[in-house]
Protein backbone atom coordinates (compact mmCIF):
# COMPACT_ATOMS: atom_id res chain seq x y z
CA UNK A 1 0.00 0.00 0.00
CA UNK A 2 1.33 3.37 -0.75
CA UNK A 3 1.87 5.53 2.40
CA UNK A 4 1.04 9.18 1.01
CA UNK A 5 3.07 11.02 3.54
CA UNK A 6 6.25 9.79 2.75
CA UNK A 7 5.16 10.02 -1.26
CA UNK A 8 3.64 13.97 -0.41
CA UNK A 9 7.63 14.60 1.22
CA UNK A 10 9.20 13.42 -1.58
CA UNK A 11 7.58 15.45 -3.97
CA UNK A 12 8.73 18.17 -1.78
CA UNK A 13 12.49 17.24 -1.63
CA UNK A 14 12.19 17.09 -5.61
CA UNK A 15 10.83 19.97 -5.74
CA UNK A 16 13.43 21.80 -3.76
CA UNK A 17 16.08 20.00 -6.01
CA UNK A 18 14.57 21.23 -9.00
CA UNK A 19 15.43 24.76 -7.61
CA UNK A 20 18.80 24.01 -6.89
CA UNK A 21 19.46 22.60 -10.22
CA UNK A 22 17.68 25.13 -12.10
CA UNK A 23 21.04 27.67 -11.06
CA UNK A 24 23.70 25.68 -11.68
CA UNK A 25 22.43 24.75 -14.89
CA UNK A 26 21.58 28.61 -15.26
CA UNK A 27 25.09 29.67 -14.40
CA UNK A 28 26.81 26.69 -16.70
CA UNK A 29 25.03 27.37 -19.76
CA UNK A 30 25.57 31.37 -19.20
CA UNK A 31 29.11 30.52 -18.65
CA UNK A 32 28.96 28.45 -22.17
CA UNK A 33 26.86 31.12 -24.14
CA UNK A 34 29.73 34.35 -23.03
CA UNK A 35 32.47 32.15 -24.83
CA UNK A 36 30.47 31.79 -27.73
CA UNK A 37 29.34 35.29 -28.39
CA UNK A 38 32.67 36.11 -28.14
CA UNK A 39 35.89 34.39 -29.51
CA UNK A 40 35.19 30.63 -28.62
CA UNK A 41 37.67 28.32 -27.79
CA UNK A 42 35.49 25.73 -29.41
CA UNK A 43 37.38 22.60 -27.70
CA UNK A 44 36.91 24.28 -24.07
CA UNK A 45 32.99 24.85 -25.15
CA UNK A 46 32.58 21.29 -26.15
CA UNK A 47 34.51 19.95 -23.18
CA UNK A 48 31.46 22.26 -21.15
CA UNK A 49 28.78 21.20 -23.19
CA UNK A 50 30.44 17.43 -23.08
CA UNK A 51 29.90 18.12 -18.78
CA UNK A 52 26.69 19.12 -18.92
CA UNK A 53 25.58 16.19 -20.78
CA UNK A 54 27.04 13.75 -18.00
CA UNK A 55 26.10 15.90 -14.99
CA UNK A 56 23.37 13.66 -13.84
CA UNK A 57 21.66 16.75 -11.81
CA UNK A 58 21.50 18.95 -15.00
CA UNK A 59 19.90 16.00 -16.97
CA UNK A 60 17.33 14.82 -14.35
CA UNK A 61 15.60 18.61 -14.08
CA UNK A 62 16.48 21.25 -16.97
CA UNK A 63 15.16 25.18 -16.74
CA UNK A 64 15.69 27.33 -19.97
CA UNK A 65 14.92 30.41 -19.22
CA UNK A 66 16.59 33.34 -17.60
CA UNK A 67 15.21 35.68 -14.50
CA UNK A 68 16.20 38.90 -13.03
CA UNK A 69 16.94 39.92 -9.56
CA UNK A 70 13.21 40.67 -9.25
CA UNK A 71 12.18 37.31 -10.22
CA UNK A 72 10.76 38.09 -13.84
CA UNK A 73 11.55 35.39 -16.14
CA UNK A 74 12.47 35.65 -19.79
CA UNK A 75 12.98 33.54 -22.63
CA UNK A 76 16.73 32.65 -23.76
CA UNK A 77 18.49 34.09 -26.63
CA UNK A 78 17.78 32.60 -29.97
CA UNK A 79 21.62 31.92 -29.86
CA UNK A 80 21.41 30.03 -26.75
CA UNK A 81 17.85 28.08 -27.20
CA UNK A 82 19.76 27.16 -30.50
CA UNK A 83 22.59 26.00 -28.96
CA UNK A 84 20.50 23.79 -26.60
CA UNK A 85 17.80 22.42 -28.71
CA UNK A 86 20.49 21.45 -31.61
CA UNK A 87 23.37 20.23 -29.28
CA UNK A 88 22.16 19.63 -25.42
CA UNK A 89 19.03 17.94 -25.92
CA UNK A 90 19.55 15.87 -28.57
CA UNK A 91 21.57 13.76 -26.57
CA UNK A 92 19.94 13.90 -23.35
CA UNK A 93 16.72 14.06 -24.00
CA UNK A 94 16.15 10.20 -23.06
CA UNK A 95 17.56 11.18 -19.20
CA UNK A 96 15.45 14.13 -18.69
CA UNK A 97 12.29 14.21 -16.31
CA UNK A 98 11.77 17.51 -15.63
CA UNK A 99 11.63 20.61 -18.01
CA UNK A 100 10.81 23.98 -17.03
CA UNK A 101 10.05 26.58 -20.11
CA UNK A 102 8.76 29.85 -20.62
CA UNK A 103 5.86 30.11 -22.53
CA UNK A 104 7.04 31.48 -25.91
CA UNK A 105 9.82 29.17 -25.92
CA UNK A 106 7.97 25.71 -25.27
CA UNK A 107 7.13 24.86 -28.74
CA UNK A 108 10.47 24.77 -30.24
CA UNK A 109 11.60 22.91 -26.82
CA UNK A 110 9.31 20.36 -26.38
CA UNK A 111 9.33 19.41 -30.34
CA UNK A 112 12.17 17.06 -29.03
CA UNK A 113 11.00 13.46 -28.41
CA UNK A 114 11.21 12.84 -24.32
CA UNK A 115 10.63 9.30 -23.30
CA UNK A 116 10.57 9.37 -19.04
CA UNK A 117 9.28 13.21 -19.34
CA UNK A 118 7.10 13.01 -16.46
CA UNK A 119 7.13 17.11 -14.97
CA UNK A 120 6.65 20.11 -16.57
CA UNK A 121 6.83 23.97 -15.52
CA UNK A 122 5.52 26.23 -17.85
CA UNK A 123 6.01 30.08 -17.11
CA UNK A 124 4.69 33.54 -18.35
CA UNK A 125 0.52 32.01 -19.25
CA UNK A 126 -0.68 35.74 -20.40
CA UNK A 127 -2.78 35.85 -23.28
CA UNK A 128 -6.39 34.20 -24.63
CA UNK A 129 -3.97 32.55 -27.12
CA UNK A 130 -2.30 30.66 -24.37
CA UNK A 131 -5.50 28.58 -24.08
CA UNK A 132 -4.88 26.66 -27.29
CA UNK A 133 -1.93 25.36 -25.37
CA UNK A 134 -4.53 22.96 -23.74
CA UNK A 135 -7.13 22.66 -25.87
CA UNK A 136 -5.71 22.02 -29.05
CA UNK A 137 -5.61 17.88 -30.21
CA UNK A 138 -2.64 19.00 -32.59
CA UNK A 139 -0.54 20.95 -29.42
CA UNK A 140 2.18 20.03 -28.04
CA UNK A 141 0.65 19.87 -24.55
CA UNK A 142 -2.35 17.44 -26.06
CA UNK A 143 0.70 14.81 -27.25
CA UNK A 144 2.05 14.62 -23.72
CA UNK A 145 -1.23 14.58 -21.60
CA UNK A 146 -1.04 11.13 -20.78
CA UNK A 147 2.34 11.08 -20.00
CA UNK A 148 2.75 13.90 -17.64
CA UNK A 149 2.07 13.73 -13.80
CA UNK A 150 3.31 16.82 -12.46
CA UNK A 151 2.39 20.16 -13.45
CA UNK A 152 3.76 23.73 -12.36
CA UNK A 153 2.17 26.59 -13.96
CA UNK A 154 3.10 30.27 -13.62
CA UNK A 155 1.16 33.26 -15.21
CA UNK A 156 2.23 36.36 -16.30
CA UNK A 157 2.92 39.34 -13.85
CA UNK A 158 1.58 41.67 -16.52
CA UNK A 159 -1.51 43.89 -16.33
CA UNK A 160 -4.89 43.87 -18.78
CA UNK A 161 -5.72 40.24 -19.39
CA UNK A 162 -8.85 39.29 -19.26
CA UNK A 163 -10.09 38.20 -15.52
CA UNK A 164 -11.34 34.82 -16.33
CA UNK A 165 -8.19 33.44 -18.54
CA UNK A 166 -6.43 31.65 -15.78
CA UNK A 167 -9.63 29.72 -14.25
CA UNK A 168 -10.17 28.77 -18.32
CA UNK A 169 -6.79 27.47 -18.80
CA UNK A 170 -6.76 26.09 -15.18
CA UNK A 171 -9.99 24.29 -15.99
CA UNK A 172 -8.86 22.89 -19.26
CA UNK A 173 -5.34 21.82 -17.82
CA UNK A 174 -7.41 19.29 -15.10
CA UNK A 175 -9.79 18.13 -18.51
CA UNK A 176 -6.63 17.55 -20.57
CA UNK A 177 -4.29 15.44 -18.36
CA UNK A 178 -5.95 12.42 -17.67
CA UNK A 179 -2.86 11.30 -15.40
CA UNK A 180 -2.22 14.40 -13.54
CA UNK A 181 -0.96 14.17 -10.11
CA UNK A 182 0.77 16.97 -9.03
CA UNK A 183 -0.74 20.40 -9.65
CA UNK A 184 0.69 23.83 -8.96
CA UNK A 185 -1.05 26.94 -10.54
CA UNK A 186 0.52 30.00 -9.43
CA UNK A 187 -0.43 33.28 -10.19
CA UNK A 188 0.34 36.71 -9.08
CA UNK A 189 -1.67 38.91 -5.95
CA UNK A 190 -3.80 40.76 -8.42
CA UNK A 191 -7.33 39.60 -7.85
CA UNK A 192 -7.75 39.24 -11.68
CA UNK A 193 -4.95 36.85 -12.02
CA UNK A 194 -6.14 34.55 -9.04
CA UNK A 195 -8.70 31.70 -10.37
CA UNK A 196 -12.01 32.16 -9.00
CA UNK A 197 -15.72 30.33 -9.96
CA UNK A 198 -17.70 32.91 -9.16
CA UNK A 199 -18.93 33.98 -13.04
CA UNK A 200 -17.68 30.25 -14.01
CA UNK A 201 -18.78 27.06 -13.09
CA UNK A 202 -17.27 24.58 -14.98
CA UNK A 203 -17.24 20.92 -15.33
CA UNK A 204 -13.89 19.61 -13.91
CA UNK A 205 -13.42 16.25 -12.29
CA UNK A 206 -10.18 14.22 -11.64
CA UNK A 207 -9.73 10.81 -10.10
CA UNK A 208 -6.10 11.02 -10.13
CA UNK A 209 -4.85 14.51 -8.57
CA UNK A 210 -3.22 13.94 -5.54
CA UNK A 211 -1.85 17.30 -4.67
CA UNK A 212 -2.75 21.00 -5.66
CA UNK A 213 -1.90 23.75 -5.04
CA UNK A 214 -3.92 26.85 -6.43
CA UNK A 215 -4.54 30.98 -5.26
CA UNK A 216 -8.03 31.23 -5.36
CA UNK A 217 -10.07 34.33 -5.59
CA UNK A 218 -12.58 34.10 -2.36
CA UNK A 219 -13.10 31.33 0.00
CA UNK A 220 -16.08 30.47 -2.08
CA UNK A 221 -13.70 28.94 -4.85
CA UNK A 222 -12.02 27.26 -2.24
CA UNK A 223 -14.78 25.48 -1.07
CA UNK A 224 -16.05 24.68 -4.68
CA UNK A 225 -12.51 22.94 -5.40
CA UNK A 226 -13.42 20.53 -2.21
CA UNK A 227 -16.60 19.80 -2.84
CA UNK A 228 -16.12 15.93 -4.00
CA UNK A 229 -14.27 17.06 -7.88
CA UNK A 230 -11.32 15.60 -6.31
CA UNK A 231 -12.10 12.51 -4.68
CA UNK A 232 -8.62 11.14 -4.28
CA UNK A 233 -7.02 14.27 -3.39
CA UNK A 234 -4.03 13.95 -0.32
CA UNK A 235 -2.37 17.56 -0.21
CA UNK A 236 -4.49 20.79 -0.40
CA UNK A 237 -2.76 24.25 -0.50
CA UNK A 238 -4.58 27.25 -0.88
CA UNK A 239 -4.00 30.75 -1.01
CA UNK A 240 -7.18 32.58 -0.36
CA UNK A 241 -7.36 36.39 -1.56
CA UNK A 242 -10.65 38.12 -0.71
CA UNK A 243 -11.96 37.07 2.68
CA UNK A 244 -15.57 37.89 1.92
CA UNK A 245 -17.72 34.94 1.16
CA UNK A 246 -20.79 34.90 -0.93
CA UNK A 247 -23.75 35.72 0.68
CA UNK A 248 -25.53 32.88 -0.19
CA UNK A 249 -22.55 30.18 0.10
CA UNK A 250 -23.35 26.95 1.21
CA UNK A 251 -21.64 24.91 3.75
CA UNK A 252 -21.09 21.44 2.68
CA UNK A 253 -20.76 18.99 5.42
CA UNK A 254 -19.43 15.95 3.41
CA UNK A 255 -16.04 14.34 4.75
CA UNK A 256 -12.88 14.24 3.10
CA UNK A 257 -11.57 11.15 4.29
CA UNK A 258 -9.04 10.95 1.88
CA UNK A 259 -7.17 14.55 2.67
CA UNK A 260 -4.00 14.09 4.54
CA UNK A 261 -2.57 17.34 4.27
CA UNK A 262 -3.99 21.28 4.14
CA UNK A 263 -2.51 24.51 4.33
CA UNK A 264 -4.43 27.82 4.27
CA UNK A 265 -3.25 30.95 3.48
CA UNK A 266 -4.85 34.41 4.02
CA UNK A 267 -3.67 37.68 4.03
CA UNK A 268 -7.30 39.38 3.77
CA UNK A 269 -9.53 40.25 7.01
CA UNK A 270 -11.16 36.90 7.90
CA UNK A 271 -14.93 37.38 9.40
CA UNK A 272 -15.56 33.68 8.72
CA UNK A 273 -13.09 32.01 11.24
CA UNK A 274 -16.05 30.15 13.22
CA UNK A 275 -18.95 29.92 10.29
CA UNK A 276 -16.65 28.38 7.67
CA UNK A 277 -13.13 27.75 8.85
CA UNK A 278 -13.97 25.84 11.71
CA UNK A 279 -16.99 23.72 9.71
CA UNK A 280 -14.29 22.89 7.15
CA UNK A 281 -11.65 21.90 9.07
CA UNK A 282 -14.03 19.38 10.69
CA UNK A 283 -14.50 17.65 7.29
CA UNK A 284 -11.07 16.78 7.57
CA UNK A 285 -10.90 13.92 10.51
CA UNK A 286 -8.08 12.34 9.21
CA UNK A 287 -5.57 14.76 8.44
CA UNK A 288 -2.26 14.61 9.48
CA UNK A 289 -0.48 17.84 8.50
CA UNK A 290 -2.23 21.11 9.02
CA UNK A 291 -0.94 24.93 8.35
CA UNK A 292 -2.74 27.78 9.09
CA UNK A 293 -1.46 31.39 7.80
CA UNK A 294 -3.98 33.79 8.69
CA UNK A 295 -2.95 37.33 8.75
CA UNK A 296 -6.11 39.18 10.41
CA UNK A 297 -9.02 36.88 12.04
CA UNK A 298 -11.82 39.18 13.50
CA UNK A 299 -12.79 37.72 16.66
CA UNK A 300 -16.30 39.49 18.93
CA UNK A 301 -14.43 39.21 22.62
CA UNK A 302 -11.78 36.60 22.91
CA UNK A 303 -8.50 36.20 20.77
CA UNK A 304 -7.92 33.21 19.15
CA UNK A 305 -5.04 30.98 21.61
CA UNK A 306 -4.36 27.59 22.49
CA UNK A 307 -7.05 26.88 24.23
CA UNK A 308 -9.56 27.66 20.70
CA UNK A 309 -6.82 25.63 18.61
CA UNK A 310 -7.31 22.75 20.84
CA UNK A 311 -10.91 22.36 21.52
CA UNK A 312 -12.10 23.54 17.78
CA UNK A 313 -9.51 22.01 15.84
CA UNK A 314 -7.11 19.56 16.89
CA UNK A 315 -9.28 17.65 19.21
CA UNK A 316 -11.48 16.72 15.91
CA UNK A 317 -8.24 15.26 14.27
CA UNK A 318 -6.70 12.36 16.24
CA UNK A 319 -4.49 11.56 13.05
CA UNK A 320 -2.61 15.20 13.33
CA UNK A 321 0.81 14.74 14.20
CA UNK A 322 2.17 17.85 12.55
CA UNK A 323 0.05 21.64 12.90
CA UNK A 324 2.35 24.66 12.01
CA UNK A 325 0.14 27.70 12.42
CA UNK A 326 0.75 31.60 12.11
CA UNK A 327 -2.60 33.30 13.35
CA UNK A 328 -3.00 37.29 13.62
CA UNK A 329 -6.29 37.84 16.03
CA UNK A 330 -8.25 40.99 17.12
CA UNK A 331 -10.73 42.34 19.18
CA UNK A 332 -12.68 45.84 19.31
CA UNK A 333 -11.54 48.07 22.68
CA UNK A 334 -14.91 49.00 24.08
CA UNK A 335 -13.89 49.84 27.64
CA UNK A 336 -12.98 45.97 28.37
CA UNK A 337 -12.02 45.70 32.49
CA UNK A 338 -10.05 42.27 32.15
CA UNK A 339 -7.73 42.06 29.06
CA UNK A 340 -5.47 39.43 28.34
CA UNK A 341 -1.90 39.45 29.04
CA UNK A 342 0.78 37.21 27.13
CA UNK A 343 1.11 35.88 29.73
CA UNK A 344 -1.93 34.30 29.65
CA UNK A 345 -1.68 33.71 25.96
CA UNK A 346 1.17 31.68 26.59
CA UNK A 347 -0.57 29.72 29.38
CA UNK A 348 -3.10 28.32 26.98
CA UNK A 349 -0.59 26.71 25.28
CA UNK A 350 0.36 24.26 28.07
CA UNK A 351 -0.65 20.84 26.62
CA UNK A 352 1.32 21.65 23.33
CA UNK A 353 3.91 19.76 24.40
CA UNK A 354 5.43 18.94 20.30
CA UNK A 355 5.82 22.45 19.25
CA UNK A 356 7.51 25.56 20.62
CA UNK A 357 4.99 28.50 20.67
CA UNK A 358 5.20 32.15 20.95
CA UNK A 359 2.98 34.88 21.28
CA UNK A 360 2.95 38.25 21.08
CA UNK A 361 0.09 40.74 22.28
CA UNK A 362 0.18 44.45 21.76
CA UNK A 363 -3.24 46.62 22.53
CA UNK A 364 -3.17 49.91 20.37
CA UNK A 365 -5.97 52.23 22.70
CA UNK A 366 -5.90 55.42 19.88
CA UNK A 367 -7.26 52.61 17.17
CA UNK A 368 -9.20 50.66 19.59
CA UNK A 369 -7.86 47.10 18.63
CA UNK A 370 -6.06 44.85 20.80
CA UNK A 371 -4.07 42.04 18.08
CA UNK A 372 -2.81 38.85 19.14
CA UNK A 373 -0.42 36.81 16.91
CA UNK A 374 0.32 33.18 17.44
CA UNK A 375 3.12 31.02 15.76
CA UNK A 376 4.93 27.71 15.72
CA UNK A 377 8.58 27.54 14.87
CA UNK A 378 10.28 27.08 12.85
CA UNK A 379 8.57 30.27 10.74
CA UNK A 380 8.19 29.11 7.18
CA UNK A 381 6.27 31.40 5.88
CA UNK A 382 7.65 34.30 3.59
CA UNK A 383 5.59 37.57 5.57
CA UNK A 384 6.00 38.59 9.10
CA UNK A 385 2.93 41.27 9.62
CA UNK A 386 2.18 44.18 12.16
CA UNK A 387 5.51 44.05 14.26
CA UNK A 388 5.38 46.14 17.28
CA UNK A 389 7.74 47.47 19.79
CA UNK A 390 7.02 44.34 21.73
CA UNK A 391 8.70 41.83 18.93
CA UNK A 392 9.72 39.02 20.69
CA UNK A 393 12.33 38.69 18.20
CA UNK A 394 14.37 35.71 16.79
CA UNK A 395 15.98 33.83 13.63
CA UNK A 396 13.46 34.50 10.34
CA UNK A 397 15.34 32.92 7.89
CA UNK A 398 12.54 32.44 5.55
CA UNK A 399 11.00 36.13 5.64
CA UNK A 400 11.59 38.86 3.36
CA UNK A 401 8.56 40.62 3.77
CA UNK A 402 7.80 42.42 7.05
CA UNK A 403 5.68 45.18 8.07
CA UNK A 404 5.99 47.60 11.11
CA UNK A 405 3.28 49.18 13.17
CA UNK A 406 3.29 50.57 16.83
CA UNK A 407 1.54 53.85 18.60
CA UNK A 408 5.01 54.23 20.10
CA UNK A 409 7.82 55.46 18.50
CA UNK A 410 10.75 53.43 16.85
CA UNK A 411 14.41 53.92 17.95
CA UNK A 412 17.07 53.20 16.56
CA UNK A 413 17.81 50.20 18.68
CA UNK A 414 14.36 48.31 17.03
CA UNK A 415 15.75 48.87 13.48
CA UNK A 416 18.81 46.70 14.60
CA UNK A 417 16.92 43.78 15.92
CA UNK A 418 14.97 43.90 12.72
CA UNK A 419 17.78 43.82 10.70
CA UNK A 420 19.16 40.70 12.36
CA UNK A 421 16.42 39.04 12.75
CA UNK A 422 15.52 39.34 9.08
CA UNK A 423 18.67 38.94 7.44
CA UNK A 424 16.97 38.29 4.37
CA UNK A 425 14.67 41.14 4.43
CA UNK A 426 13.55 42.04 0.81
CA UNK A 427 10.09 44.28 1.05
CA UNK A 428 9.71 46.44 4.09
CA UNK A 429 6.89 48.78 5.41
CA UNK A 430 6.71 51.07 7.88
CA UNK A 431 4.26 52.77 9.59
CA UNK A 432 4.34 54.77 12.47
CA UNK A 433 3.16 58.37 13.10
CA UNK A 434 5.22 59.28 16.66
CA UNK A 435 8.12 61.03 16.53
CA UNK A 436 11.39 59.16 17.56
CA UNK A 437 12.71 60.43 21.05
CA UNK A 438 16.27 59.72 20.71
CA UNK A 439 17.40 60.48 17.40
CA UNK A 440 20.82 61.97 18.60
CA UNK A 441 24.12 59.62 17.96
CA UNK A 442 24.68 57.07 20.53
CA UNK A 443 28.11 55.77 21.31
CA UNK A 444 29.12 52.52 21.84
CA UNK A 445 30.02 51.05 25.81
CA UNK A 446 33.24 49.65 24.33
CA UNK A 447 34.39 52.50 22.97
CA UNK A 448 33.98 55.93 21.59
CA UNK A 449 32.66 54.99 17.87
CA UNK A 450 28.99 55.40 16.99
CA UNK A 451 27.20 52.24 16.37
CA UNK A 452 27.54 50.52 13.52
CA UNK A 453 25.67 51.24 10.30
CA UNK A 454 22.52 49.13 10.45
CA UNK A 455 22.50 46.74 7.01
CA UNK A 456 19.64 45.43 4.78
CA UNK A 457 22.25 43.67 2.22
CA UNK A 458 18.70 42.13 0.32
CA UNK A 459 15.94 45.13 0.54
CA UNK A 460 14.10 45.63 -2.18
CA UNK A 461 11.33 47.83 -1.39
CA UNK A 462 10.87 50.51 0.65
CA UNK A 463 7.03 51.79 1.82
CA UNK A 464 6.65 54.76 4.09
CA UNK A 465 2.57 54.60 5.03
CA UNK A 466 1.70 57.78 7.20
CA UNK A 467 5.07 57.78 8.83
CA UNK A 468 6.92 60.45 10.88
CA UNK A 469 9.52 61.82 8.90
CA UNK A 470 11.65 60.60 11.35
CA UNK A 471 12.04 56.98 10.07
CA UNK A 472 12.38 58.61 6.57
CA UNK A 473 15.30 60.28 7.02
CA UNK A 474 16.42 57.43 9.79
CA UNK A 475 16.64 55.33 6.32
CA UNK A 476 18.36 57.47 3.80
CA UNK A 477 20.65 59.03 6.35
CA UNK A 478 24.35 57.21 5.35
CA UNK A 479 25.51 57.58 8.85
CA UNK A 480 22.68 55.17 10.02
CA UNK A 481 22.33 53.03 7.59
CA UNK A 482 23.68 51.25 4.72
CA UNK A 483 21.42 50.35 1.48
CA UNK A 484 22.08 47.62 -1.04
CA UNK A 485 22.13 49.26 -4.71
CA UNK A 486 18.47 49.42 -7.05
CA UNK A 487 15.77 50.09 -4.43
CA UNK A 488 12.06 51.33 -5.30
CA UNK A 489 11.44 53.88 -2.42
CA UNK A 490 7.71 54.03 -1.83
CA UNK A 491 7.12 57.68 -0.08
CA UNK A 492 4.94 60.90 -0.05
CA UNK A 493 6.65 63.68 -1.74
CA UNK A 494 6.27 65.97 0.52
CA UNK A 495 7.96 63.80 3.91
CA UNK A 496 10.55 62.91 1.32
CA UNK A 497 11.20 67.17 0.28
CA UNK A 498 11.32 68.01 3.75
CA UNK A 499 13.84 65.19 5.09
CA UNK A 500 16.36 65.88 2.29
CA UNK A 501 15.97 69.42 2.47
CA UNK A 502 14.81 69.95 -0.88
CA UNK A 503 16.86 67.60 -2.55
CA UNK A 504 20.38 69.30 -1.51
CA UNK A 505 21.17 67.25 1.68
CA UNK A 506 24.39 66.03 1.03
CA UNK A 507 23.67 63.34 4.08
CA UNK A 508 20.90 61.81 2.47
CA UNK A 509 22.54 61.71 -1.36
CA UNK A 510 24.25 58.86 -1.32
CA UNK A 511 21.62 56.31 -0.11
CA UNK A 512 18.79 58.26 -2.22
CA UNK A 513 21.31 57.60 -5.37
CA UNK A 514 20.60 54.02 -4.92
CA UNK A 515 16.90 54.27 -5.02
CA UNK A 516 14.30 54.35 -7.60
CA UNK A 517 11.51 56.37 -6.45
CA UNK A 518 8.50 56.21 -7.37
CA UNK A 519 6.15 58.80 -6.65
CA UNK A 520 1.98 58.84 -6.53
CA UNK A 521 1.49 62.60 -5.80
CA UNK A 522 -0.19 65.20 -7.84
CA UNK A 523 2.71 67.78 -8.09
CA UNK A 524 2.88 71.16 -10.45
CA UNK A 525 6.45 71.70 -10.28
CA UNK A 526 9.27 69.16 -9.15
CA UNK A 527 12.12 71.28 -7.82
CA UNK A 528 15.55 71.48 -9.86
CA UNK A 529 17.58 69.06 -8.15
CA UNK A 530 14.95 66.17 -7.99
CA UNK A 531 15.89 63.87 -10.61
CA UNK A 532 19.12 64.07 -10.53
CA UNK A 533 18.99 63.22 -6.62
CA UNK A 534 17.86 59.15 -7.16
CA UNK A 535 18.95 56.70 -9.53
CA UNK A 536 15.17 56.83 -11.39
CA UNK A 537 12.34 58.64 -10.64
CA UNK A 538 8.60 57.29 -11.69
CA UNK A 539 5.70 59.54 -11.71
CA UNK A 540 2.39 58.25 -11.53
CA UNK A 541 -0.67 60.49 -10.95
CA UNK A 542 -3.44 58.65 -9.55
Amino acid sequence: MINYKQLFNMKIEEAYTKRIALHIAAGKCRKVDMEVEGYPNRKSVNKQLNNIVHDSMFTRSLTLFNHSSYNNIYPLSDLMLDRFCFQILTSIHHKIKWIDVEVSSMKRILSANYPILSGLGIYNIEKDTDLDIFTDETSLMYILKNQISSLMIESSRKQGRPRDVNTRIFTNILNTFINLQYFMFHSWFSSFQRISFRHLRPTVFSSTLLELRVKVSSVDDCLFLLDGRFNQLRAFYVDIGSSLPNSTVKINKEKLPNLRCFSLYCFSEIRFYDNIIIPLLHRMSNLEELALYLSSVVCDKKFIDGNNLKQNIIDYMPELNQFRFSIHSTILLKDQIDLPSNEDIKHSFKDFSNNKIISCVNYFFEAKYGQCHIYSCPYLIPTYENISNNFPGGLFRYVSDVSLFDEHPFEYEFFIQIAQSFPFLKNLTITNQKGQNNKQYRKSNNNNEDFLLIRYPHLKYLHFKQTHNDYIEQFLLDTKTCLPYDILLFTDFKSLQRVTHNFTRNATRINCSKMRYICFDRISRFPKHFKNYFLDTEIHVL
